[in-house]
């Protein structure tokens, strides 16, 4: 095992898994922590998927504790923590304190911090993490019903998630090489600093970054970062090339559950809802309804046969901010999650062998639902966003999308890619 992973939500988990495999790293998804007695597979690169990003920080390190276990016991070589790429937490966590945890573990002083994914518009420069050309705070982010982003200066967001000094390499020092990333890391660790971000503005940069922290025992980053080490680890003579497999054939009826409430989901919620059948979820329903779940499946009974259709959550922030100031955010979000983990079962009896799930929140709670272990990589849909199959019975292909994901033709363009 070159690469193990432990990814804070199950959808950039499948973005890491994505990004590896695309460049010829063997990758699996493992969907939750591992038993003590599962062996790893074959592959190269294992990505464990948690549901750690919004739950408490004291759950989230010993989760994280627990897989850092898991992958050390089966031989793994470079460990990397995967977040969000837009740096999704709190003043309370949870990147800081699980990273600080993981370096601690593994004995390691200093770790390197680096979210961008330039290919979806992600860059950081002098610290700040930019969406597009605008800085996070001034993105759909800054209204984000868990984690609002209000912040885009990556040193003082994790450093006030931190125990330890957050310093930073700046771009003109990743510009110059391998090398000089590796100096500067080094000189910070001297100041007595424990993490370092990093600077990048293009997949060059990433790819500099990833040369340079190698050797480190602990990467943080998004999936950007870790799309250097399959040539490196290759250059290194540790990795073969690798020919992708056709992805396998599955029949069934298909489905899109939408619990993403971002502006990116907004619009490709509005697209499929003008094209295809849809049913909206209202979350006071689900509160004082316990029909509400009973009622969409339903629905959705009589529309299957004539295509994908639609079931969703999804709403603009005003509205995001009514329903949590009427139902409180924590339950607000847990009505959703729970009425999308029992629509995914209920429609897997229906037949749906197809399924699309958008938001990081949403496909964990549909993932552990339908209790899927493993996921196999197939096609790419948009950057960050393939295919997976589960072996089944019965088997599964399933999307699960970051809210921030995709274009506004996504749900259709996901279907088509199978067709």
């Amino acid at each position: 095992m070159l690469l193990g992973a432990i990814a804070d939500d199950f959808t950039g988990a499948t973005d890491l898994a994505n990004s590896l495999t695309r460049r010829g790293m063997p990758c699996v998804q493992l969907n939750g922590l591992p038993g003590p007695d599962e062996a790893a597979g074959p592959e190269a690169a294992q990505v464990i998927a948690l549901k750690t990003r919004s739950i408490a920080a004291q759950e989230a390190v010993a989760q994280s504790l627990a897989a850092l276990d898991w992958l050390r016991a089966r031989g793994c070589e470079t460990v990397f923590f995967k977040i969000c790429s837009t740096f999704d937490s709190t003043d309370r966590g949870n990147i800081g304190p699980v990273a600080e945890a993981l370096l601690a573990a593994l004995g390691g002083d200093i770790a390197v911090a680096c979210p961008a994914a330039p290919e979806n518009g992600r860059t950081v420069y002098q610290g700040h993490l930019f969406v597009g050309d605008r800085l996070l705070s001034e993105t759909g982010m800054r209204d984000h019903p868990l984690t609002p982003m209000t912040d885009s200066d990556l040193v003082r967001v994790l450093g006030r998630q931190s125990q330890g000094k957050v310093g930073l390499v700046p771009h003109h020092r990743v510009a110059v090489g391998a090398a000089a990333v590796a100096k500067a890391v080094a000189g910070l660790r001297e100041t007595g600093h424990r993490f370092a971000i990093v600077d990048a503005i293009d997949e060059a940069d990433l790819a500099v970054i990833a040369e340079g922290a190698v050797d480190l025992p602990l990467l943080v980053g998004g999936s950007g970062l870790a799309t250097g080490l399959p040539a490196l680890f290759r250059r290194q003579g540790r990795l073969s090339a690798e020919t992708a497999s056709a992805p396998p054939v599955v029949e069934g009826a298909a489905a899109v559950l939408s619990g993403s409430c971002s502006q990116a989901t907004n619009a490709q919620v509005a697209a499929m809802a003008a094209a295809r059948p849809s049913y909206r979820l209202d979350p006071a329903a689900l509160a004082r309804d316990e029909a509400a779940v009973d009622e969409a499946l339903d629905w959705a009974a009589g529309h299957l046969e004539g295509g994908p259709i639609l079931l969703y959550a999804t709403a603009p922030p005003d509205e995001v901010a009514a329903i949590q100031a009427a139902l409180g955010r924590e339950r607000a979000g847990a009505l959703v999650e729970r009425a999308m983990a029992a629509l995914a079962t209920g429609l897997l009896r229906l037949g749906v062998r197809r399924l699309v799930v958008a938001g990081g929140e949403t496909s964990g709670a549909v993932v552990s639902a339908l209790g899927l272990r493993r996921l196999a990589i197939g096609p790419e849909i948009a950057p960050g966003v393939p295919w997976t199959f589960s072996g089944g019975p019965p088997p599964i292909a399933l999307v699960l999308k970051s809210g921030n994901f995709g274009g506004p033709n996504f749900f259709a363009e996901a279907f088509e890619v199978l067709s």
